[in-house]
């Protein structure tokens, strides 16, 4: 499949992800799997407290891996909790690609075929919105290369600035001075 096949099978909204009706929400997460700020915070008050007696459980993860809970009462079925950054932190692009591509994977596991992304490490964890662009969607289009059962990947950013980013990034895939190597030699 080429790039403009795998660009298909993504799409960027505008809006608040909890709203959306997917298998699976991505929650920015921290290490400490705290559900505070931004979307975190507005995962945990959208899905109740369960969702926070599930990370609890779990208590803590190492950047870049992803642990799935129930989604509460969203209308998703799965928050998938990727780590970012540790509390205090800031995120780092190699970390965000691993977070990205390991939340993916827990979809996968899960047998999922939608799952919604927020702009993963731009809120607390302070990274850049095109440098956060630029990597996840290298990891989703590696991810969708290989053999996957994921039908449809969203990118939900809730403000203008940044889904015009995310658009922008998005729009240059492909093009000339985007890379066209998207074969999945990448993935563990």
């Amino acid at each position: 499949m080429d790039i403009l096949e795998l660009k298909q099978k993504i799409e960027l909204r505008q809006g608040d992800i909890t709203e959306m009706e997917v298998d699976a929400v991505v929650n920015a997460a921290n290490t400490d799997l705290i559900l505070g700020a931004g979307v975190s915070g507005a995962i945990g008050r959208k899905g109740g407290p369960v969702i926070q007696e599930e990370c609890d459980s779990i208590r803590s993860m190492p950047v870049g891996e992803a642990v799935p809970t129930t989604a509460g009462a969203m209308k998703a079925q799965y928050v998938i909790h990727a780590a970012t950054m540790e509390v205090g932190h800031f995120a780092r692009e190699r970390d965000i690609g691993k977070a990205t591509r390991n939340a993916l994977r827990r979809a996968d596991e899960l047998k999922l075929k939608t799952i919604a992304f927020p702009a993963i490490g731009t809120g607390a964890a302070a990274l850049a919105a095109d440098k956060c662009a630029r990597v996840m969607f290298d990891a989703v289009l590696r991810h969708l290369a290989g053999r996957t059962g994921i039908e449809r990947v969203y990118l939900v950013l809730f403000d203008s600035e940044k889904h015009d980013t995310f658009r922008q990034v998005f729009e240059s895939l492909g093009t000339a001075d985007e890379p066209q190597d998207r074969s999945p030699r990448h993935r563990h």
